[in-house]
């Protein structure tokens, strides 16, 4: 469990899907107890209103542009992105303790240090982002919730994309990759009405990767089961 949900102040929130899966690794235990609060993106402390107060991302990341990942699931995005961009700030959030762990083993293989890692829902982070702080987000195979008394649980609906809104700068570029058709759709409804604007002009700008792009495991499932990858590319307006 996170500071965010241990802290006696914080809100108290629904929240859906997996905390933790089958047992750990020995070696991820390691990794949960050796590197994990080394790699917190800061402190979260609170004024006497109570409101949490915003973390200072320039000196958790020297002035660098920061970017978010919703969700990195095993980790291997995350760390190819950091690889790639030493230039750029990484936080990744994740409630599912065995991806976090996954994550950290790679960070070690990899000898990243642009990373950090908040064990937890993402709201509770933008409760702490600064306004318009975050230069790019990512939103890759989010969990489908295939049922439609479940789609209110989506990450693509106000209670996400309102606060995400807020904390993406100007001109921000928001990605998502899904391969549920009918979670595309439920993006491209929504996405828009919250100040993004849909930058894809042909239909190969929807249908082929990202130049950057690392194929996940989450992808290579639904390859594997014939569905078909999307990847959709917005902007802050």
């Amino acid at each position: 469990m996170s500071d965010f949900q241990k802290h006696p102040k914080a809100p108290w929130r629904n929240f859906y899907g997996r905390r933790k899966g089958k047992h750990l690794r020995d070696s991820q235990e390691v990794y949960l107890e050796e590197d994990l609060a080394g790699l917190s993106p800061g402190a979260v402390t609170w004024d006497e209103n109570p409101e949490r107060v915003p973390l200072d991302l320039k000196a958790v990341f020297g002035g660098r542009d920061v970017w978010l990942e919703v969700g990195f699931g095993g980790g291997e995005h995350m760390v190819h992105q950091a690889g790639q961009n030493p230039d750029v700030g990484i936080i990744g959030c994740e409630p599912y303790i065995n991806g976090v762990a996954m994550l950290l083993g790679k960070i070690r293989d990899a000898g990243v240090s642009n990373l950090r890692v908040h064990p937890g829902d993402v709201r509770d982070m933008f409760d702490v982002l600064p306004e318009a702080s975050i230069s790019r987000a990512f939103l890759l195979y989010p969990d489908p919730w295939p049922k439609k008394k479940h789609h209110r649980r989506r990450f693509v609906t106000p209670d996400h994309l309102e606060p995400l809104a807020r904390v993406l700068k100007p001109g921000a570029i928001f990605r998502v990759a899904t391969d549920i058709p009918d979670y595309v759709r439920q993006t491209l409804e929504e996405v828009p009405r919250h100040g993004f604007e849909w930058l894809a002009e042909t239909p190969e700008d929807w249908r082929s990767p990202w130049d950057d792009w690392i194929s996940t495991r989450y992808e290579q499932k639904a390859l594997r089961e014939g569905r078909t990858p999307h990847y959709l590319t917005f902007r802050k307006r």
